[in-house]
């Protein structure tokens, strides 16, 4: 089985993280969120991957990941020259995928569960896909699922009246068979080639469409509150059974994962679960956490943060209380005399006096 990750779009609902770089290189926990899919695709034995790049700095996607090597798998790069939808997405890859059923992964989506045990059902089964679905809120956001007698019947996107909480999530199990259904697809009032009408496609032509309900939890990391969620839900799996992959460099005390060469003064506090990167230099009069990631090369003084992502190479040295913040690299915040609390969303290289 092949594997194919999703790395287009613009992003526009996380700007100005996304102006300088695609949404699925942004940081959860310290590691891009595109990272989270690749590495589900490996464990579950799929070490041949084709990501799909989009118009949005595709060098750096390249420039991270490589030729897969250091992630221990094979990567082909197949360039998406603008947003046409996933259907259009899949279709590039026609002569990556050849005879070989496939799982198409969007990379920025995480997943609690592993991809085991659907990777395995997909393979000894007859069916011509597999999709995952998972209750939401909000299903007028998603393409829904419509059953009868618990049969899968239709695959709707973005419903007005959705016909169930059930919403197809971003991995998609699938056959060749897609290609020739993609062919017939007529462009959404998006301009795109939606995978929704595919799948429906399937479906009316009496194809073989298996399902399975996502147990545990599944995000969509299309804003900043989804990135924030995700951030805290990854940490909160530190010292759990079913812990997310961390460096191994890390050191873990009381669900804090400390990298190499970070110093922490002896007056500042560190509230888990929250990971702080390497070489990152904490105090004097630091409270961070919960739920707060630390990039790498940080220098943090005099500060408060709760719940907020910072990433690599940022300055932080003001008395105020930053919570709910993404602070993307290579960002500076400046002391002031004021207090309070501040919620931020900065883009890269971004100089703040509060």
């Amino acid at each position: 089985m092949k594997g194919i990750i999703l790395h287009g779009g613009h992003g526009t609902r996380l700007r100005p993280l996304t102006h300088t770089g695609p949404k699925q290189l942004l940081d959860i926990a310290n590691k891009p969120m595109s990272q989270y899919a690749l590495e589900d695709l490996k464990n579950a034995g799929i070490d041949d991957i084709a990501i799909i790049v989009g118009d949005v700095y595709p060098e750096k996607v390249m420039e991270y990941y490589g030729d897969g090597k250091e992630f221990r798998v094979n990567i082909t790069y197949v360039h998406q020259d603008k947003p046409r939808g996933i259907s259009h997405a899949i279709k590039l890859c026609k002569e990556f995928v050849g005879d070989e059923k496939f799982v198409v992964y969007l990379g920025d989506n995480v997943l609690r569960k592993n991809l085991n045990d659907y990777v395995n059902d997909f393979n000894s089964s007859n069916a011509d896909a597999l999709i995952l679905l998972c209750e939401v809120d909000n299903p007028s956001s998603f393409g829904v699922a419509e059953f009868h007698n618990k049969k899968l019947i239709k695959i709707e996107e973005k419903p007005k009246n959705p016909a169930s909480n059930l919403a197809v999530i971003g991995i998609y199990f699938l056959t060749p068979i897609i290609f020739n259904i993609i062919e017939k697809l007529k462009p959404s009032w998006r301009n795109e080639l939606e995978i929704a009408d595919a799948l429906d496609m399937l479906l009316k032509g009496n194809f073989h469409v298996d399902y399975d309900i996502v147990t545990g939890w599944w995000k969509d990391t299309g804003t900043p509150e989804d990135i924030l969620h995700a951030n805290q839900l990854v940490l909160d799996s530190i010292g759990t059974d079913n812990e997310f992959k961390i460096d191994s460099s890390y050191e873990t005390k009381n669900g804090v994962l400390i990298g190499k060469n970070t110093t922490i003064s002896e007056d500042s506090i560190i509230s888990g679960p929250c990971i702080i990167g390497h070489n990152c230099d904490i105090g004097p009069s630091v409270r961070i956490g919960p739920h707060v990631s630390i990039g790498n090369n940080s220098k943090l003084q005099n500060c408060t943060l709760e719940n907020s992502i910072i990433m690599n190479d940022c300055e932080i040295n003001s008395n105020v209380t930053i919570a709910d913040s993404i602070i993307a690299t290579g960002s500076t915040i400046k002391s002031s005399s004021k207090k309070g609390v501040k919620k931020l969303l900065l883009g890269e290289r971004s100089q703040v006096q509060l």
